[in-house]
């Protein structure tokens, strides 16, 4: 296992890239990925994360990062999986009082997934030889959230390939993979412990 890098270029993310999810939230199962980009200014360390206070519910959403180590611009499903060079597991964090407000209204709603912190990104490790890759939160003593790739909606080279052909992917992204059911509101204090195909992958406590 690595150390967190300084800034990943920017966060690419998917939504509802697990049918189970999108169900739990009452949305509809989208028929091509839901992408959407965080800044790297928002990225945070998981180990001793912090969360805001003052600004309504923050929910944790667990999901499977990828590094890029080669850029992709208009890739092949095997072309962009060839570019990754490392995985790890993430906190999408989501201010869902202010998503939902910010929805209704029919705006934008980055100010609700971009904001300082927004991104709680562990450590990063050498990406394993074979696929699904597992993974899981427990909070509080609690398994929460179970994930496995092998039931996304829209694979991880598939996902890949199709954020390249909308826009450039350059070496340091971070690809965010889409949360499994299970989200839900993250409070100071909670302990964390995460789990990756099968093996500890990191603990800590909310600030």
């Amino acid at each position: 296992m690595t150390s967190l890098p300084d800034r990943p270029g920017k966060v690419i993310c998917i939504g509802r890239n697990y049918a189970a999810h999108a169900a739990e939230l009452n949305n509809p199962i989208p028929d091509e990925p839901l992408l959407f980009i965080k800044p790297g200014s928002c990225v945070q360390s998981l180990q001793g994360m912090r969360i805001p206070t003052d600004r309504g519910d923050v929910h944790y959403e667990t999901e499977l990062a990828l590094w890029l180590d080669e850029p992709l611009d208009q890739a092949t499903p095997e072309e962009a999986w060839a570019a990754v060079g490392g995985i790890g597991l993430a906190l999408d964090l989501t201010l869902r009082d202010k998503q939902s407000e910010l929805k209704n209204k029919g705006w934008p709603w980055e100010v609700a997934k971009s904001f300082n912190g927004a991104c709680a990104l562990g450590p990063r490790q050498a990406l394993p030889s074979d696929l699904p890759i597992r993974f899981t939160l427990s909070l509080n003593g609690n398994t929460v959230q179970d994930g496995d790739t092998g039931l996304m909606l829209f694979s991880l080279p598939q996902l890949l390939s199709e954020m390249s052909q909308h826009f450039v992917l350059e070496k340091g992204d971070v690809i965010l993979t889409g949360t499994p059911a299970g989200v839900g509101v993250l409070r100071v204090g909670d302990a964390l412990n995460m789990t990756l195909n099968g093996e500890h992958y990191l603990a800590t406590a909310v600030q």
